[in-house]
């Protein structure tokens, strides 16, 4: 499967892909190897000018890219209202919707425009609400994809904390990482069961990069201060002195983009790296799902919870 994966992806021209943070890291070889597959690829970013610098690196190497760049910001649900708004008026079908973008162990708990502690809030809440708003443009594609970036960390200190999801009472930084992604795995995976029994025509799968160098590691430690963080210099003096765990970008998107478009890929599924415990190699291989990702009655809750917390109600399951 991995060494045929860029193979296996098949013509994409006339498709519209959506990817969040597509402006850096993941993001940015995801709509990159997009577009140069032909699809017509939405850029959903905070920071416009990053995305025209993004736009313009992508296109020294795909000359007839097909990107554009829309407002999003996940931290801000009012923001992603606004991004489905949008593009439910241009009325176009959504092939393909990549949840991407992420905060990464922020030191000190902050929160969301909504109150929400970030990490939950922008990396599973802001993507359960755009997926929820844009369903019809899905559903309209027919055959559509939506494949929600998860992490190693949702198996090694992943827990919904229902009784705590905003770590109100006591914050730590990598469990309230390790349980956004634990919910953003546990979305991918209850989205596609209710299309299936909806009949919504919308393939839901999951994928991690492994251990895969982006700023995604660098800025979120050291998010709000002047100087870097310990775990900013942890992971930049690993990156330096054990290069062997670690994957470059192009080596990362590998079971995303398996999980977006080649034609052989799993609604249900959780893909991540071929190598040694998931951690880099360089391919893609069906990834060992947490039990907590397996338990239905707990992704049922978690559903009902974000839909009350974000108002975005999804249509019930007959």
């Amino acid at each position: 499967m991995a060494n045929d994966l860029v193979a296996t992806v098949p013509d994409l021209s006339g498709k519209l892909a959506i990817v969040t943070g597509a402006n850096s890291g993941l993001g940015f070889g995801l709509a990159r190897r997009l577009s140069a597959a032909g699809a017509d690829v939405v850029m959903a970013i905070r920071n416009r000018t990053k995305g025209e610098k993004a736009i313009e690196e992508i296109r020294a190497t795909v000359p007839d890219a097909k990107l554009s760049i829309k407002a999003l910001d996940l931290s801000s649900l009012a923001s992603v209202a606004a991004l489905g708004e949008q593009l439910n008026a241009e009325r176009r079908p959504i092939d393909i919707l990549i949840n991407n973008a992420g905060v990464m162990t922020p030191p000190e708990r902050d929160t969301t425009a909504d109150g929400f502690e970030l990490q939950f809030g922008s990396n599973h809440l802001g993507h359960f609400a755009l997926t929820g708003h844009v369903l019809p443009l899905l559903r309209a594609a027919g055959n559509a994809r939506v494949v929600s970036l998860s992490s190693l960390a949702a198996r090694q200190s992943g827990k919904i904390h229902f009784d705590d999801p905003q770590f109100e009472k006591s914050y730590a930084a990598m469990s309230a990482y390790g349980q956004s992604k634990l919910a953003v795995l546990m979305f991918a995976l209850e989205l596609d069961r209710r299309s299936r029994a909806g009949g919504w025509g919308i393939t839901s799968n999951a994928a991690h990069p492994g251990l895969t160098k982006t700023n995604l590691q660098v800025a979120g430690p050291s998010h709000g201060r002047e100087k870097p963080a310990l775990m900013e210099r942890l992971y930049k003096a690993s990156w330096r002195f054990t290069p062997f765990l670690w994957q470059e970008i192009d080596e990362g998107i590998l079971p995303a983009l398996y999980a977006a478009a080649a034609p052989h890929a799993e609604g249900g599924a959780f893909y991540g790296p071929r190598g040694f415990q998931e951690l880099a190699g360089g391919g893609v291989r069906p990834a060992r799902v947490p039990e907590r990702a397996r338990n239905e009655d707990d992704c049922r809750r978690l559903w009902e919870l974000s839909e009350q917390l974000t108002g975005v109600s999804y249509p019930k399951p007959d």
